[in-house]
């Protein structure tokens, strides 16, 4: 049986609950729907302490697939998620200098998404799933592509329009008002890894494509050397928002379930790889974290943490360039075709 199918239908990719005997309520495997686990280990909000709750992380001891457990609901994973996260709604000589940073390592993504156009063969809109402040949209429309972001957060679809003039819509991809079978390229940058239900979202996308169309995706990988070496201090576990932690062949498995098919796959993010191995380090010293949770700073205290977190990036750098190279980089971005 294929390990999706067990949960197909209305409750795809959901996780009932089971009670055992010892009144324990277990979750069933998303990818499989088996119950049994082995715990990984025990985690917390290191990077915003938006709460004291402790959660496990599990692998299904039958798939394997790497799981949050309990999952959060969705009223509760909206606690989870602090005010201008992934973006910046002040406009300030400390934000030009950041954009300016975000502008040179997002060029890889660009890249990505451009050679996806290309494959494409289409000169179609480009949809961005929960494009935050909205650069890479912008960046992307200055090579003359036509963008539309779509982002849940109020705050930041005004700031992607104040100040990237990108036009956002408000929701998601099941619930837009854009027509199916018109975008050449939907992007999901680190999206997929928060969904409760990533089928029928993945499934939406689809509908949206145009025939031979492309779906851009990227997520922390789970078999990567970073997870290995940090455990439950990596990064890329983002406990409690990350509800799956997909290795490469989850991804893709999922993906070919949902209509796709994969054709090019990178291990190598300049923004994300360098980066999460210094959060994974010291939490404590991540720009954003340390803004979103309004931290009391002198000037000097903040440029000294500054200049401490981008010591720790240059110095990961040939460390995760190697580890992309080895194909156990610490994210996935894949282009993945529309099936006929």
């Amino acid at each position: 049986m294929n390990p999706i199918e067990a949960t197909d239908g209305p409750g795809a990719l959901k996780t009932p609950e089971t009670t055992d005997g010892t009144g324990y309520t277990r979750m069933e495997c998303p990818g499989c729907g088996e119950i049994g686990t082995r715990t990984l280990f025990h985690g917390s909000d290191r990077l915003f302490h938006t709460t004291d709750k402790s959660f496990l992380l599990v692998e299904c001891k039958n798939c394997r697939l790497i799981r949050l457990e309990p999952r959060p609901s969705l009223e509760e994973s909206a606690h989870y998620y602090p005010a201008e996260y992934w973006f910046t709604a002040e406009e300030d000589t400390a934000s030009k200098i950041e954009e300016q940073y975000r502008r040179f390592v997002l060029r890889d993504h660009v890249n990505f998404v451009m050679r996806a156009v290309e494959n494409s063969g289409e000169n179609g809109l480009v949809v961005d799933v929960g494009c935050g402040g909205g650069l890479l949209l912008r960046m992307l429309r200055e090579r003359g592509l036509a963008v539309l972001g779509l982002e849940k957060s109020h705050a930041a679809a005004s700031a992607a329009w104040k100040r990237n003039h990108v036009a956002v819509v408000r929701g998601d991809l099941s619930e837009g008002p854009i027509e199916r079978g018109t975008c050449a390229v939907v992007t999901m940058f680190h999206v997929l890894e928060h969904l409760h239900e990533p089928v029928s979202y993945l499934r939406s996308a689809r509908d949206l494509l145009v025939p031979g169309g492309r779906l851009v995706i990227q997520v922390p990988n789970a078999s990567s050397w970073q997870f290995l070496m940090f455990g439950e201090h990596w990064n890329g576990v983002d406990v409690p928002r990350h509800l799956v932690n997909y290795r490469q062949r989850d991804l893709e498995h999922l993906l070919n379930y949902c209509g796709f098919e994969v054709v090019r796959r990178k291990h190598f993010s300049l923004r994300d790889n360098p980066a999460g191995f210094a959060s994974s380090i010291a939490p404590a010293l991540d720009p954003m974290a340390r803004r979103v949770r309004k931290l009391s700073e002198t000037p000097a205290m903040k440029l000294v943490k500054d200049v401490l977190y981008f010591g720790i990036v240059l110095a990961a750098l040939p460390f995760t360039l190697f580890e992309a190279a080895c194909g156990a980089g610490s994210t996935i971005m894949l282009e993945a075709r529309k099936k006929a």
